[in-house]
């Protein structure tokens, strides 16, 4: 078990620390906008979004270091200093460091974790008293690590024994984890049994919720999960319930508290999270995206067209391989974004060649 944890009061998150100073106002636009272009011969970058969203698009972003290819990129998050990681699960024979870290300009500067060799999935960093840590997901391993930011592992768990949901390793398989403001944390058995763990700050189970279902409280695919403390609103736990096609409300001790449901769910399918003042952040699988407001309004789904869309969803497992049919401006299967301390956002993609897009914003 993890030993001198700091207390409640000295824990924040990385993401709030880099953002409390970027607090927008709430916006009451109600209809998304979508792509456009600047320069259809390719000569400037493609420029998505609209109004005060709008972002010079950048894919490919970040040069690796030798001797690791892209699997399929999972999660990003990025430490008070502006350093950005990259976790990817590859599928190769011989393996390779699964974490990569790039200074803000997009060079490498170290990688780790050849112990989560395809099993790369959740990351992010919370900050304890003076030091950060990473919180990963392993998907491989079926493991919740807790680590420094060189890749030096603190502790690593499997499922709670005493939630009495699970008969063995199999039933289990962790996808992102969640920051309490009490120093404790929440797992999302994303990929396993479809519950949300809660745990103290010594890493001690507290309780157990969800299952698999549709009703309210139940979920499909619970794949991502965040503390929602934006400015405005009573802070709960969101939970990306990716297979029921909506956004799932908690209240921090499991209570089940509303949803949030696109007006075209067959077009959603949430994976993850990030704030920024008062915007929620939310990649989409289906290729887009999303920036709600205060009131979880879409402002703008990025690189959202209905017809490549529908042409994702109709050639997922074809397309998502085949990166000479992909086209600028436009994404495949965003798994993990977050912002940058400017407000630009880096988004991480599922496909087997790794996919890393710096979305910078247009001033």
């Amino acid at each position: 078990m993890p030993q001198n944890l700091p207390t409640a009061a000295s824990t924040t998150t990385r993401r709030e620390f880099l953002k409390t100073s970027a607090v927008a106002a709430a916006s009451t636009i109600l209809a998304p906008a979508f792509v456009g272009a600047t320069d259809k011969a390719g000569t400037k970058p493609v420029v998505i979004g609209a109004g005060e969203h709008k972002y010079e698009c950048h894919h490919g972003w970040g040069t690796l270091p030798e001797g690791i290819v892209w699997g399929e990129t999972h999660g990003v998050a990025i430490d008070e200093a502006g350093f950005v990681y990259i976790k990817h699960r590859n599928h190769s024979a011989v393996p390779m460091d699964a974490v990569v870290v790039f200074d803000p300009a997009g060079k490498a500067v170290r990688s780790f974790g050849k112990e989560y060799h395809r099993g790369g999935h959740g990351i992010d960093i919370r900050k304890e008293g003076n030091e950060e840590f990473l919180y990963l997901c392993d998907v491989y391993n079926r493991q919740i690590i807790k680590a420094t930011l060189g890749g030096e592992q603190i502790w690593k768990m499997c499922y709670p024994f005493e939630a009495r949901k699970y008969h063995k390793v199999g039933q289990f398989n962790p996808t992102n984890v969640a920051f309490a403001p009490d120093g404790g944390f929440y797992v999302a058995d994303g990929y396993g049994s479809h519950y949300i763990h809660q745990f103290d700050r010594d890493a001690k189970w507290v309780r157990t919720w969800g299952g698999l279902g549709k009703e309210p409280g139940q979920m499909q695919t619970p794949h991502g999960i965040w503390y929602d403390n934006r400015p405005g609103r009573e802070a709960n736990l969101v939970v990306a319930d990716r297979a029921n096609n909506r956004l799932q409300y908690f209240s921090l001790d499991g209570q089940h508290k509303g949803f949030v449901i696109d007006p075209k769910p067959e077009h959603t399918f949430p994976a993850h999270f990030d704030i920024r003042g008062t915007e929620l952040l939310v990649p989409d699988l289906f290729a887009r995206v999303t920036i709600y407001d205060i009131n979880n309004k879409p402002i703008v789904h990025l690189g959202y067209d209905p017809e490549w869309t529908e042409r994702v969803k109709a050639n997922m497992f074809a397309l998502r391989g085949d990166p000479k049919s992909w086209e600028d401006g436009k994404f495949i299967h965003p798994h993990d974004a977050c912002f940058d301390r400017d407000g630009n956002i880096f988004v991480v993609e599922w496909v087997p060649t790794g996919r890393v897009t710096f979305l910078k914003k247009v001033v």
